[in-house]
């Protein structure tokens, strides 16, 4: 498959795969009688106690489909680390807006969600994780289309150990919230100088990564 193939395909199944989880947050939350409003603070054994591995089990499965496909699109390690990249960021923006579509939810790019439940709550503003997904889709794309052309970005060890650092920086500020939500509190202030750093250090770590592999070829 030619790289155009290979991006509409992979787009495409990240575009309905967030309509089908988007059709079941609909469906659960119908089902309990909740409204998106009503999602802070988290309470109740039926959100929070029962369904909480079931919905933790989901999320592990979400995230098996998307590593499956980026396999399936890729030929090599940062290639198909590339693909399951874009599908991510596809899958996850999609995600809000078909919500919006079918509830008009999120109501602005401020609004809080819960994001993960592994291995804590992750939580923030709907921008914060759609600015990670554009990054994730960016970065991906233009990595997949280097080694389509024989150019794969080169990850050393300095490279490697800046991506992880800031990825990691990028989940500690939407873990920041987790002892509150836990507490059945509401969500507070997002530390966004915090995620604003995890996300120049990771960005930082691509950009150099896919210079070293152009001024390779």
């Amino acid at each position: 498959m030619s790289f155009r193939a290979r991006a509409a395909t992979v787009i495409v199944f990240a575009v309905a795969m967030a309509y089908l989880e988007g059709a079941v947050v609909v469906y659960l939350q119908r089902a309990l009688g909740m409204t998106p409003a009503q999602l802070f603070p988290l309470q109740g054994p039926d959100v929070v106690g029962d369904l909480a591995a079931i919905e933790i089990g989901r999320e592990a499965a979400t995230v098996v489909m998307l590593a499956a496909i980026g396999w399936l699109a890729g030929s090599r390690w940062v290639d198909r680390l590339a693909w399951m990249s874009v599908a991510f960021g596809i899958w996850d923006i999609f995600y809000y807006v078909w919500l919006w579509v079918f509830i008009g939810w999120p109501s602005s790019p401020g609004t809080w969600d819960v994001l993960f439940l592994i291995p804590l709550p992750w939580a923030g503003p709907v921008w914060a994780p759609v600015a990670v997904s554009l990054a994730l889709v960016g970065f991906g794309l233009a990595a997949a289309r280097q080694t389509a052309t024989g150019r794969a970005p080169i990850v050393g060890r300095r490279e490697g150990l800046l991506a992880t650092i800031g990825g990691a920086i990028v989940v500690a500020s939407f873990l920041a919230q987790a002892p509150a939500l836990l507490d059945e509190r509401l969500p507070g202030w997002f530390p966004w100088p915090v995620f604003v750093a995890g996300m120049a250090m990771a960005g930082a770590a691509a950009t150099v990564s896919l210079r070293k592999g152009l001024d390779a070829a």
